[in-house]
């Protein structure tokens, strides 16, 4: 019969305090951004897949009415495809008392991207400074990158944002407090400028993150069931093991994730702005 001994004394306490024993967490790549600092990046593109440049998606994310976790989760409309959480929530705005649509709230889509960055400045966690992180952003920044891509202000940056020589331009994000929410419409991009410390740009190119691949997309059935357990408070099936493993996940997702902004526009917009033919067309151009 074996004994208690040094040996399993290390190995247990390795075990809780070594956190990279479960891989490295994606989330853990999105760069944060915090209000009263200005984050300075450049924009990375996927050479190899330049449509994959960008990832728009749409997603629901609440606090869990039966176990006060956060729970989020991608929504079918990503992908053109039905989501049932979208259609509850659409059904109680229409036909569910104030009470139930004031609670259904929580359920409303929210739409984001994700891009590719090089950090030039991070003044928060300057670790990063140097490094390719995701930026996880939304209508806000999306409308200044738009801008810079077929706006007002493309003739000064265009194609600019993604060159990684000194004709390229760098991204100044500026998060600023709005009453209770940041808000990022100072946010601008600079003169062209040379990344310090960068000698061979295939390097970045090789360390851009696959973007599609971030998410773990549900089924119709599963979402239905999250619906049953986070919303409606029934048929909560989790183990204690199964659910660690997913709160830590989710845990991590909600560290990473950006402030709700000052201003939200409708979230029920099924508008894609990045099927936009000049947007194909710049990213087209990136293989060359």
């Amino acid at each position: 019969m074996n004994t208690f001994n040094n040996s399993m004394f290390k190995v247990i306490q390795s075990s809780l305090t070594d956190n990279t024993q479960s891989g490295p967490s994606k989330f853990k790549e999105f760069l944060k951004l915090s209000p009263g600092n200005t984050t300075v990046v450049r924009l990375v593109p996927n050479v190899k897949s330049p449509e994959k440049t960008f990832f728009h998606y749409y997603s629901h994310s609440w606090e869990s009415f039966s176990t006060g976790r956060f729970t989020s989760v991608i929504s079918p409309q990503t992908f053109g495809e039905r989501d049932p959480i979208s259609e509850v929530y659409l059904s109680i705005q229409k036909h569910g008392s104030e009470e139930e649509k004031k609670k259904a709230r929580v359920l409303a889509r929210r739409e984001n991207w994700l891009v590719n960055v090089y950090v030039v400045n991070d003044p928060v966690n300057p670790e990063n400074n140097g490094e390719v992180k995701i930026l996880r952003y939304g209508k806000q920044l999306h409308k200044v990158i738009m801008d810079a891509l077929q706006g007002d202000e493309s003739d000064e940056v265009g194609e600019r944002m993604f060159d990684l020589s000194d004709k390229g331009c760098n991204l100044r994000i500026k998060c600023e407090r709005q009453g209770d929410f940041p808000t990022y419409v100072s946010s601008k991009f600079a003169l062209p400028s040379a990344l310090e410390g960068v000698e061979d740009s295939n390097e970045l190119y090789e360390s851009v993150h696959s973007l599609d691949d971030i998410y773990t997309v549900k089924s119709y059935d599963d979402l239905k069931q999250t619906l049953d357990e986070h919303f409606y408070c029934k048929n909560v099936t989790e183990t204690g093991d199964e659910w660690e493993d997913t709160a830590k996940e989710v845990a991590e997702e909600k560290a990473a994730a950006p402030a709700a902004e000052a201003t939200t526009p409708s979230s029920s917009s099924d508008e894609d702005p990045l099927n936009d033919d000049k947007v194909k067309e710049l990213l087209k151009g990136l293989d060359g």
